[in-house]
């Protein structure tokens, strides 16, 4: 009973302590948040420690766990050497690579045309026809949906406002005013979501409306999806910057960006609050501080913001895992990776790439603009168009803030679930990095984006997954195993490219790419060879260790 209440003073003691010091380290924090910086170009050649991690897409916060070396056997088996006409083909690549930076444009989209087949799913959609924003402009059938559609709207009747709307947005989806319209009658009758599926279609299908985007930005503003808002705003001004509204949605987009941080920042503190209870509630129930320690230093940490966070999980991850030092490696991946980064708009960030010695098709991002590329990402796409669609990917999660907000929702599951037996951290780390569906689905469409408004061609991430499909064998690499299915995947990338009329006749960078695949290649040659003759070297030692120990 005595040693009872001796806990309980105990705790009541750290409850104390902990809520003064989250109060203090709430009211020191203060917002900070800086725009239009040009993004640091920084590479990490170097590192203590010799473990790699190979079989995760994201790294996990705490450094618990240990590696598990053992390659799948289909990543263990050798490539399979190119076919004839693999041969030809990438020749007729280099080839027009070389026409299109040379700024022979025409010659080396016909080049790339003869190159490429055509996508096999897409043989029925059609590019978006020509915007109509007047009214006069639609046909007969079209002026009799749009007056129902008004009168419906003005006589406040639901289904006269939304079937007719419907179906002019279905029949002509190139009338502006039409998909607006439908936008706001399904927001006035309760279907917000499905309001913003029909926004995000048509500045699809149109991104150069100024009109329409603005409607998306208020509308995701209103349901409070500031980073969503802030993207749709800079994408316009990114895409159309002869435009003359162009600057305004720049303001917009950085405003939106503020009131996310915001946002994020209010989040954190209540989570703070929280992590300092699940901490005092662990100490009174097992007597171990670690989880009260571990829950404050979380709270620390995310208080950093989504820079802070990176930043620390990024440096437990370099300390974990050996880096390439090659410099020609890493300058060409940093190369393609501050070029995407760039485009992205998430200039506050500091944006480092790092290159790990495993042979997985693999990549991760951490909050921040940290990206890891495996070697074997490298060694086993076809062109600087491909691996740039991987970077491109994992750099849309950064930018869309997809990890930390799984950090921050994840946050106090992660420390509740330290208190449960056999689950430990582990489980709520997993949580924290399992991007849903929608997210992948985000960062497909903004890593296109951004591999077409870099100058690449735009079937760059949908190339990698055929890459990835032919790979699998048996066993799927560990980048595709972690994220939508591959032939469902590819049907979508294609059409996401065929709708929009995205460039896939632009710079595969073939030859160059060839070059760093047989540094990389090398590189992990002299690896495993080092690591064979330390590993033999060690096995001759042993019976001279275990004689000497019989002779003493």
């Amino acid at each position: 009973m005595k040693r009872q209440w001796k806990s309980l003073i105990l705790a009541f003691n750290w409850v104390l302590l902990s809520l003064g010091t989250s109060v203090f380290i709430i009211l020191t924090q203060s917002p900070q948040i800086t725009l239009a910086k040009e993004p640091a170009v920084i590479i990490q050649t170097s590192s203590d420690e010799t473990t790699t991690d190979t079989d995760k897409k994201k790294p996990e916060i705490s450094t618990e766990e240990t590696t598990d070396k053992k390659k799948p056997e289909t990543e263990k088996a050798e490539e399979e050497k190119p076919t004839p006409e693999e041969i030809a083909r990438q020749k007729k690549l280099i080839e027009g690579d070389k026409l299109y930076q040379a700024g022979k444009i025409a010659e080396a989209q016909k080049i790339y045309r003869e190159a490429k087949d055509s996508f096999t799913n897409t043989s029925d959609i059609q590019p978006p026809k020509t915007a109509i924003v007047n009214p006069a402009e639609l046909s007969p059938a079209g002026k009799v949906y749009w007056r129902e559609a008004q009168a419906g709207m003005t006589s406040n009747l639901r289904t006269k406002a939304l079937v007719p709307l419907k179906l002019l947005v279905e029949k002509y989806p190139e009338f502006i005013q039409g998909n607006i319209l439908y936008a706001q009658a399904l927001k006035k009758y309760g279907q917000e979501e499905k309001a913003l599926e029909i926004l995000e279609r048509a500045t699809s299908l149109y991104p150069n409306q100024a009109e329409l985007v603005k409607v998306r930005v208020d509308a995701l503003s209103e349901e409070k999806k500031w980073m969503q808002a802030s993207l749709a705003a800079r994408q316009f001004a990114m895409l159309n910057p002869e435009n003359a509204q162009a600057p305004e949605f720049t303001q917009l987009a950085d405003e939106k960006l503020k009131k996310y941080t915001s946002y994020i920042r209010r989040e954190t503190r209540g989570n703070a609050i929280a992590n300092v209870i699940t901490g005092v509630v662990g100490y009174a129930a097992t007597g171990s501080l670690l989880g009260p320690f571990s829950a404050l230093d979380s709270t620390m940490m995310l208080l950093k913001g989504e820079k802070g966070v990176g930043r620390s999980v990024a440096k437990q991850a370099k300390k974990r895992m050996e880096l390439i030092e090659n410099k020609e490696v890493n300058a060409y991946i940093n190369e393609i990776g501050q070029k995407l980064a760039k485009i992205g708009g998430r200039n506050e960030f500091e944006y480092e790439f790092f290159v790990i010695p495993d042979d997985s098709l693999n990549a991760f991002a951490l909050p921040g603009g940290k990206v890891f590329i495996h070697t074997g990402a490298i060694a086993k796409t076809n062109s600087e168009a491909e691996i740039a669609g991987l970077i491109g990917h994992e750099l849309s999660h950064v930018v869309l803030s997809h990890g930390f907000q799984l950090v921050t929702q994840g946050n106090l599951i992660a420390n509740v679930t330290q208190y449960i037996p056999y689950a430990g951290g582990t489980v709520g780390r997993i949580l924290t990095f399992d991007y849903s569906r929608d997210m992948e689905r985000q960062a497909d469409r903004l890593g296109t984006r951004l591999l077409t408004a870099s100058g690449y061609a735009a079937d760059g991430l949908r190339n990698l997954t055929v890459t990835m499909k032919k790979q699998q064998k048996n066993t799927p690499p560990a980048w595709l195993s972690t994220h939508p299915g591959g032939g469902e995947r590819v049907s979508y990338l294609e059409e996401l490219i065929t709708t929009n009329g995205y460039n896939r006749y632009a710079y595969e960078g073939v030859a160059k790419h060839q070059q760093i695949k047989d540094k990389v290649k090398q590189i992990m040659k002299e690896r495993e060879e080092k690591e064979d003759e330390d590993k033999k070297d060690g096995e001759d030692k042993k019976p001279q260790e275990e004689k000497k120990q019989e002779d003493s």
